[in-house]
């Protein structure tokens, strides 16, 4: 009999939201502080018919796995060139809570969608919609799971200081959420600043990849190392190559068969053996193909946005009594 470990989906979601792009090509707002995105040497619309098979098969593929995936289609206008990175501008939280937040550059704030929010309201039991976007009129920004990575267990809220993570939203997120702020200064191998804090790190149920020496400060290097074996986990160091290959940018789910971490192949093949090993002590790796994606500076993380909330009973499987 085949093991299936406990489905907690406190930190690996069964369910996710996908974005299809249909216009897709590096955002040129977002290249000034972005090391990882990379400038393409294609036609917009053969990189966006190559972004979007890359996405159509991802999604395949998690289904195959047993995720529920919400796939809406982008506008289809280069208004919203990284409209496939949807966890910059909303998450979901146990309780019924949504968070809205504030995008750096302009032309992302036209990613946010309100029939996104219908499905969370007509699909999940959702109390409360948190929209700090309006924050924006002040300069002020908070790209969503990708500023922040969040331990939903121990309720940490781990981000790179950047213009991407305003420690004035930061605080305001933390406060309403019951989210402790653990903020650190993190460069990569050739000194730049890294831009999100999810592609530095993955925090999953019984492990964390983290780029450790990437983080300035020991002190603070110290503190999240601590922090996340303090959880029960095993941190599995990575090194700047390997967070160069997008292995940090990953994200833990729940598929039929127990927990699987969803990565891109390039991230996988820079994973070691033992990290490897390690890490399928707990959970399955599941490689995704989206090199076109990953041009624009994001890779598998970046293009799912977790469901934390609780699933309304369809009618047949309403048993309450009338």
């Amino acid at each position: 009999m085949t093991y299936l470990p406990p489905r907690n989906l406190l930190q690996a979601p069964d369910a996710v939201v996908m974005i299809r792009p249909h216009a897709f090509v590096p955002n040129p707002e977002t290249r000034a502080d972005n090391a990882f995105q990379k400038d393409a040497n294609a036609e917009t619309a053969a990189l966006s018919k190559a972004a979007l098979a890359e996405h159509d098969a991802a999604v395949a593929r998690l289904r195959a796995e047993g995720v529920t995936v919400h796939v809406f289609d982008d506008h289809g206008q280069n208004e919203t060139p990284d409209s496939v990175f949807p966890n910059n501008w909303f998450s979901t939280h146990s309780g019924g809570q949504v968070a809205v937040y504030p995008m750096f550059a302009s032309n992302r704030r036209r990613e946010r969608r309100p029939d996104v929010t219908e499905m969370l309201k007509s699909r999940y039991r959702l109390q409360e919609v948190i929209d700090m976007s309006g924050l924006e009129e002040d300069g002020l920004a908070l790209e969503g799971t990708g500023a922040m990575v969040l331990d939903h267990v121990g309720r940490i809220a781990y981000t790179v200081r950047s213009n991407r993570a305003d420690p004035i939203v930061l605080e305001r997120f933390c406060t309403h959420f019951a989210y402790e702020p653990i903020a650190f200064d993190a460069v990569d191998a050739e000194g730049r600043a890294v831009y999100h804090t999810n592609v530095l790190m993955c925090v999953a149920t019984d492990y964390a990849l983290v780029g450790l020496d990437m983080i300035t400060n020991p002190e603070r290097r110290e503190t999240v190392a601590q922090r996340l074996a303090e959880a029960g986990r095993t941190v599995i160091p990575l090194m700047a190559a390997q967070i160069g290959e997008f292995a940090g940018n990953a994200i833990e789910l729940t598929g039929a068969q127990g927990r699987i971490l969803a990565l891109s192949t390039r991230a996988a093949a820079a994973l070691d053996a033992a990290q490897r090993a390690e890490i399928e002590r707990s959970a399955r790796l599941v490689p995704l193909d989206v090199p076109t994606i990953e041009l624009a500076g994001g890779s598998v993380r970046c293009m799912i946005a977790g469901i934390h909330l609780s699933a309304r009973p369809t009618p047949h499987q309403d048993k309450t009594p009338k």
